[in-house]
């Protein structure tokens, strides 16, 4: 029988977060073959990996759990849009929620709201009215985030926190679960308009990957960078070291997301809105 959801949830709150995702980070660092090996195999047969668009399609082919769990894709296997005003999804995932950024708040769960201030600081002003949609990364997901559309990389800032494990479960019981939550914020400047896109840590996820000169993390403490980054569209702008969720809002009145149901599956590149 299932796991209650409030029991779900204090049970994690029991448990060392932080300790118990660096320790299963160091395993899933080492390249000693017996360990990265079985590692691989259980959790593809467990969560039912397709390699099929992966760079490399064997699994002996990756140095590491983390090795095989960041993969590459084919180049090509994601196109993005050619119109420049199209807005692109960041992350292979499923919509969790979606909507109108309401007198500042975003839709977590059914009946359920949280912050913007709370979940972005003032990386986030500017957004109020505007439009969001929350991707849920799944363990057997692509796991690299990418620009929705081309711009310039202005501001990321690192916020340390706890590490929920991030589903329908705890979204419905853990108020505020991403502002709780240890996140990457990031806000793209775009001819057009800005972004803001929220990279979301959770249990056993002990480290989100910059490929630009980003925060260390886990995140010792808050950490501002102003990065300056220009980035073309589907440039690769972090990825995780396992599953999470990304958010992805934009702007009142300058741009528009598509009516994006629950459960509905997403794939990186895929056009989800335009600039209006």
């Amino acid at each position: 029988m299932p796991m209650p959801d409030r029991l779900f949830a204090a049970v994690q709150r029991q448990l060392p977060q932080h300790a118990l995702t660096s320790w299963m980070g160091r395993l899933a660092a080492s390249e000693t073959v017996w360990i990265k090996d079985t590692f691989i195999r259980i959790f593809s047969t467990i969560y039912e990996v397709d390699l099929t668009d992966a760079e490399r399609p064997h699994q002996s082919d990756y140095r590491s759990f983390n090795d095989f769990f960041t993969r590459a894709l084919k180049p090509g296997s994601r196109p993005f849009p050619a119109d420049s005003r199209s807005i692109a999804s960041p992350a292979d995932g499923t919509v969790s929620q979606s909507g109108r950024i309401e007198t500042g708040t975003l839709l977590q769960a059914k009946g359920v709201r949280y912050s913007l201030h709370s979940l972005a600081g003032q990386l986030g002003d500017g957004f109020d009215g505007g439009n969001f949609v929350t991707v849920y990364l799944a363990p057997h997901n692509y796991h690299r985030v990418h620009t929705p559309c081309a711009g310039e990389l202005t501001a990321a800032q690192a916020i340390p926190g706890a590490l929920y494990s991030v589903n329908e479960a705890t979204e419905a019981s853990v108020p505020d679960l991403f502002c709780r939550n240890e996140r990457l914020v990031c806000r793209l400047a775009t001819p057009c308009g800005d972004l803001l896109i929220v990279l979301v840590g959770a249990l056993i996820v002990g480290s989100i990957v910059t490929p630009w000169a980003g925060p260390a993390s886990p995140h010792a403490g808050p950490e501002t960078h102003r990065p300056n980054q220009v980035m073309s569209t589907g440039d690769e702008l972090a990825r995780f070291q396992l599953g999470s969720t990304v958010i992805l809002c934009t702007p009142p009145g300058s741009a528009r997301l598509d009516t994006l149901p629950t459960g509905k599956s997403l794939r990186v590149g895929e056009a989800i809105g335009a600039w209006t």
